[in-house]
Formats: C-alpha cells, structure tokens, sequence
C-alpha cells in the first residue's frame, strides 16, 4: 500500500499529484520575467519523474529538509522563463558552448479565458495577457457583450489583433433556447473567433450541429462539475456528441473535473478525439470542496496532464482560467503560467 504524504488528497490516481523518493530530476522554476510576483510567491520547485510531479513551497520543503537560499535557487535556474518564449533549466550540467538547447515547442498554444480578468475593462485585459506573455485570448461576454453590435464587435476584435494577440473564442456562452445559439455563432463569425466555448440544452445539440457545419466555426462544450446536471464531466459531453459533427466536442475544464471525482488525465486520454480546448488551473482538494489556486500548488498532477497532452498530440489551446482573487489576480496568473511553461520545457527535453 502506497504510503500518504502531505497534501494528498483520498486515493492515489493518476492525476493527484504525489512524490516519489525515488530517482528524479529537479527543475527549478525562476518567473524573473515577472517581477510584479513576490519572490515568496514564485520560490517553488518542481520535482518530474516518469509519472509524476510535485510542487513543494517553502515551507514544505523546509519540513522536507530541503530548502535552500535565494542566490542558491538563481545558480540552479540557468535560464529565466521568458515571457511568450517559455524557458525552464534542470540542475547545472553540460552544456555545449555553455549554451541551453532550446526546448521543442508543444503541439499546442497557451492562452487566457478572459473569465480571469472579469473585473478588468478590456484594454487593460489585453495588456494584463500581454503582460504573462499569452498570446491567445477567450473573450468571456464581460468583455465583449453578446448582444454588442456588429460595429462594436469588429472594434473589440481590432484591439485584440493590435494588441498582438489572437482572439480565437468566446465562452462560456449559456445555449437554453435556439435564438441563444443564433446569437452565439452570429457574433463569433464577426469576431473572427473559430471556436465557442458553450453549455447548449442537449435538445439543441441538432441546430448547434447545423450551425457548425453552416459557419465552420467549432463549439467545445464545458464541463462544471458538481452542480451541473448536464455537463459535469468530459464523460458526459463525449456521450452527447460522439456521434455529431467531430467540430463538436469538448473544453475540459481540469478543475472542475477532478471535483467531481473524474480523472483529467485519463479524460484526456480517453476523449481526445473530442477534445478542442482546455481550461488549465489547479484546485485545493480533489471533492467539491476545491477551490481554485495558483497552478502547482494543488492537488492535480499538473506535469502527468501536460504529459499525457503531448502524448495525444494535442493541438487546440490550453487557457488559463484563474478564478482566485478576482481584484488582483495577475501575480497568480503569471505564476501559473511560468509553472506551466517550466514543466512543458522538462517534458519536452525528457521526450
């Protein structure tokens, strides 16, 4: 029987996160490309092995007798995480020229739901996004209303393209009536979005089909966990739509998948056929009770996610949906991507 440690959460599976004392590699994460984030915030290591991975505060790994100072963990890095770039570094080793071999780049983009930044107007949206060096952006209707005018949404869709960023979706817009999904589609071929993130009654899954096909634009369907009684898991929405048009399928939302007691890892696995976004976050207990925190600091095998992402050649957007402190929620966000970027660059060299 595999022993407890701290911070896990029920049952082993594949996709809480745990330790193994066994041989392993140390990446150090060092976000220098965000000096908004305190260093207390960003001073967290990352330990990857062949099936796991482990994020340990300080203090953690103070009662792990395992810490270190703060000259120690810069030495260790080796190449700060660049924003837009993504940059990790194992422990000081060979190194040709003295120079880092560039890690491969992933089969699929980072980007933001723009649900992140709720309380922010869209201007500072885009230059907060820009700011975490994320690229792609998933309006929320705080940012561009539903019901805004063509003209208003053709001038929203132009500050996102001179901001330098890609607007490629909206959601997550509710669908309860067939005028809803009109709507949806009417508004998302005016943004230039290809993909709408939608919870759609299952009764209108055949107009939503017909609107696909119509638009060429595609809907990934979001699961929320407890409490929704159509769409908690991916499971449910793969039941719902494997035998539609395969532009529909679903936006995985890790979080609330393990809150339910589903398996985001081998959702992932099992759906990737159906699988067209992703709503990347990590949570403080694997049951309904779960809240939202900085990516690394939960209870979701994070590295294992990203792994088995790349293992089914994933290729839609991963977004970042940091719900936690709605008022200044970019010291979080930008810890959470620099977390996410750092695994990406220890996979990719490990592959």
């Amino acid at each position: 029987m595999e022993e407890s440690e701290p911070g896990r959460v029920g049952p082993a599976r594949k996709s809480v996160r745990g330790a193994n004392k066994a041989s392993c590699t140390r990446l150090f994460i060092h976000a220098a490309c965000f000096p908004l984030v305190p260093w207390s915030t960003l001073s967290v290591r990352l330990i990857v092995d062949g099936n796991r991975g482990l994020i340990m505060t300080k203090q953690e790994r103070a009662h792990k007798s395992a810490s270190f100072g703060r000259r120690e963990f810069l030495v260790a890095v080796g190449a700060a995480l660049a924003a837009g770039s993504g940059a990790a570094a194992q422990e000081p080793g060979p190194a040709k020229g003295g120079v880092r071999r560039p890690a491969a780049k992933p089969p699929f983009e980072l980007g933001l739901a723009s649900y992140t930044l709720r309380k922010f107007p869209l201007d500072q949206t885009l230059a907060m996004t820009r700011r975490v060096g994320l690229k792609y952006i998933c309006l929320k209707s705080f940012h561009l209303p539903l019901n805004a005018k063509p003209e208003e949404i053709a001038a929203a869709a132009a500050k996102v393209k001179a901001a330098g960023l890609v607007l490629y979706g909206c959601g997550v817009v509710s669908m309860g009536k067939p005028a809803d999904v009109d709507q949806a589609f009417d508004y998302a071929k005016a943004a230039g979005m290809k993909t709408i993130v939608a919870s759609p009654k299952p009764d209108l899954l055949p107009l939503v089909e017909k609107k696909v096909r119509e638009y060429n634009i595609q809907v990934a369907i979001h699961n929320h966990g407890p409490g929704d009684k159509t769409y908690p898991t991916p499971k449910s929405i793969y039941e719902k739509v494997c035998g539609l048009d395969k532009r529909i399928g679903i936006c995985m939302d890790i979080g609330h998948t393990l809150r339910i007691g589903a398996d985001p890892i081998e959702s992932a696995q099992e759906y990737a056929d159906r699988l067209l976004d992703i709503h990347m976050k990590d949570v403080s207990s694997a049951d309904a009770k779960g809240q939202t925190v900085e990516v690394g600091r939960g209870v979701i095998d994070i590295p294992g996610f990203l792994r088995a992402l790349l293992r089914t050649k994933y290729c839609g957007i991963v977004s970042f949906e940091h719900e936690k402190d709605e008022n200044d929620p970019l010291a979080g966000l930008a810890e959470s991507v620099g977390y996410v970027r750092g695994a990406l660059a220890v996979l990719e060299e490990q592959s």
